[in-house]
Parts: C-alpha cells; structure tokens; sequence
C-alpha cells in the first residue's frame, strides 16, 4: 500500500510539473466530450477524456502491480 502511495505522489507531482505542455494535448477536448451552451450557463462533461484517462491509468497500475 505503501508503495501505490508513493508512485501515485510522485504521478501527481510529475503531472502537475508537466502541466503547461500536457495542456497542450488537447485533453479535455476530445470528439465525444459532452459540451451544452445555454443562455444561463453551461454543462461540460469530458466523458472521452474521463475514458481515456482511465485507460492510462489502468495500464500504468497493471505494470507497477508486475513489479
């Protein structure tokens, strides 16, 4: 448990440090995110970036679990 704590700060960190360049990426606006404009306001859901997100994330713990 230890373990997962730690690679999972230091993802963060890693992330958080890279952010200017990850911004990049577009993530957050991929074809299938969920985007209604109104008069009042409006609703965002990135449902394909939530996926794709996962997706890495899931890998990433598979292979830090082979260890």
């Amino acid at each position: 448990m230890g373990r997962i704590l730690v690679v999972s700060g230091v993802l963060l960190v890693a992330v958080g440090l890279a952010w200017p360049w990850l911004s990049k990426l577009g993530l957050g606006r991929l074809p299938g995110d969920i985007a209604i404009q109104g008069e009042q306001g409006g609703f965002y859901f990135p449902i394909v970036t939530c996926l794709a997100i996962s997706a890495v994330l899931s890998l990433i713990f598979w292979l830090i679990g082979k260890l």
